[in-house]
């Protein structure tokens, strides 16, 4: 674990936080998830060790946030060493409970409904029942037990191996399936430091930012959250296009694609960026771009026996069903709310949710429309980060997990990569939701949070807006600056 430039210091108090975040968890992991292969008693009760346990996440933070700072004074430590430490970080947390997401259990349910023979876009955990698989079932969350998937067809179908090979011990389904997530961070720690060289952005700085930092390790690793997989195989697409392997670039995103949904924009960044590059072959790229894309959707979906039925609504759907404080849909329909009945103006929540909804739709699609337009291969990671984030902030659910889908881009630029916005948008996120899975702020409070926003968004315009982030100075690239801007993107501060 140690590491000359790095030192053992801060790897090890890292070490220190993962052992305690996994031991202390077992028993907090929530109504649904059952027991777990060891659980340790602590004295003097429960809010005892849940004390400890927020403890631990302190210190694991804490060890990120020094190591980080080691890092700006060694410039020579190289992405392996801080592989090395994130390795060494996240095998307590490989081993330990089920914390933040109930969700793997629903992966599992759903593959299990697939090797079954029936359709998880179809049919709904409660089947299961019929099966004499209420221990399955029991796992779930409560809320989404009559949900159907809202996931791809490729990693529906790996589940359903999983389930084959394991059958229907849950210990040993969760423990593979966090197999798989690690294949996808090894794929985001191989293939992002390419990136962020390719962009001329330090490819340490990228992998402290988004292979090892407290979010991936406890949100991502600890959750198994399929998110992995899907960031691995986008970025693996996005850099083999930056260095102008467009269509093996495009083909792996449309993987990505068949795991979640989301990673599609990959798909159109890179057929527009190559398009700008090679303006007089617009026309031919877009047809090699769609006849690259489409066979793997073909081909993923008749393989898995999946057809195209998981092409539906439901797969946006899902999300909506939930209400968190956080999300700033949510919390400003609630807010609204508020003064509405403050004045004698009756509605409902869902009204001005939808109405809310719409338009941030329309304004997340515009901006996603400008993005791509303006996408070149050396802005490509910038504005698909900047996109991803955008989507994740206007949809109808913001889990902080969800934050990962645009950190490894944003990671990966010069300017952003110096942003202590990201780094404070990191370090605080894991705190949001308990170890059961609960977010931490209920929803009573959503007006405090679109206050915080506010605030914060003003806090970092106006401190960007002093150091001259108006620059006509791309935001990635080579040409950038020793020392880039703090960014200032409104997605940031939303």
């Amino acid at each position: 674990m140690r590491d000359e430039h790095l030192g053992w210091r801060w790897p090890a108090l890292g070490l220190a936080g993962s052992l305690v975040v996994a031991s202390a968890g077992s028993g907090l992991q929530g109504g649904g998830a059952g027991g777990w292969w060891y659980r340790l008693h602590f004295p003097f009760g429960h809010t005892t060790q849940a004390v400890i346990f927020y403890a631990g996440m302190a210190v694991l933070c804490a060890a990120w946030l020094g190591l980080g700072q080691r890092l700006q004074r060694s410039p020579r430590a190289r992405p392996a060493g801080l592989i090395k430490i994130g390795v060494v970080w996240a095998l307590p947390l490989l081993a330990g409970p089920v914390l933040f997401s109930q969700d793997v259990y629903s992966y599992l349910a759903q593959g299990t409904i697939l090797h079954l023979g029936l359709s998880p876009y179809h049919d709904s955990p409660l089947v299961l029942a019929r099966f004499h698989q209420t221990h399955v079932i029991d796992a779930v969350a409560p809320f989404w037990r009559a949900t159907t998937a809202p996931y791809g067809p490729l990693f529906v179908g790996l589940v359903s191996l999983i389930v084959g090979v394991v059958g229907s011990n849950l210990i040993l389904g969760v423990l593979a399936l966090r197999l798989l997530d690690l294949a996808g961070l090894g794929l985001l720690a191989v293939y992002l430091p390419r990136l962020a060289r390719a962009l001329g952005a330090d490819p340490s700085r990228a992998t402290w930012l988004a292979v090892i930092s407290p979010l991936v390790l406890l949100e991502l690793v600890s959750a198994g959250h399929n998110d992995a997989v899907m960031i691995g195989l986008l970025v693996a697409g996005v850099t083999l296009a930056v260095e102008r392997r467009p269509l093996l670039g495009i083909a792996v995103c449309a993987i990505a694609a068949t795991i979640k949904l989301p990673a599609a924009a990959g798909i159109v960044f890179i057929a527009v960026a190559w398009a700008r590059d090679e303006p007089d072959r617009a026309p031919r790229i877009a047809a090699m771009a769609l006849a690259v894309a489409a066979p793997v959707f073909v081909a993923v979906s008749l393989a898995t026996g999946l057809e195209f039925g998981w092409v539906s609504s439901r797969v946006f759907s899902t999300p909506a069903k939930v209400r968190l404080a956080i999300t700033p849909v949510t919390n400003t329909a609630w807010t609204l709310r508020r003064l509405l009945h403050g004045v004698g103006i009756n509605t409902t929540l869902p009204a001005i949710e939808a109405v809310l909804g719409r338009i941030a739709l329309a304004l997340t699609a515009g901006l996603a429309l400008l993005c791509s337009y303006r996408a070149r291969y050396e802005n490509l990671a910038y504005y698909l980060g900047g996109v991803l984030l955008v989507l994740v902030l206007t949809g109808p659910a913001t889990w902080p997990w969800y934050l990962t889908w645009c950190l490894a881009f944003l990671a990966a630029c010069p300017g952003p990569q110096r942003s202590r916005v990201l780094v404070l948008l990191i370090a605080a996120s894991v705190f949001l939701v308990k170890p059961g899975g609960n977010l931490a702020i209920p929803l009573p409070d959503a007006p405090f949070v679109l206050g915080a926003y506010v605030l914060a968004g003003l806090a970092v315009w106006r401190h960007g807006k002093r150091r001259g982030a108006d620059t006509a100075q791309p935001p990635c690239g080579p040409q950038i600056a020793e020392e880039p801007p703090l960014i200032t993107t409104p997605e940031l501060t939303r």
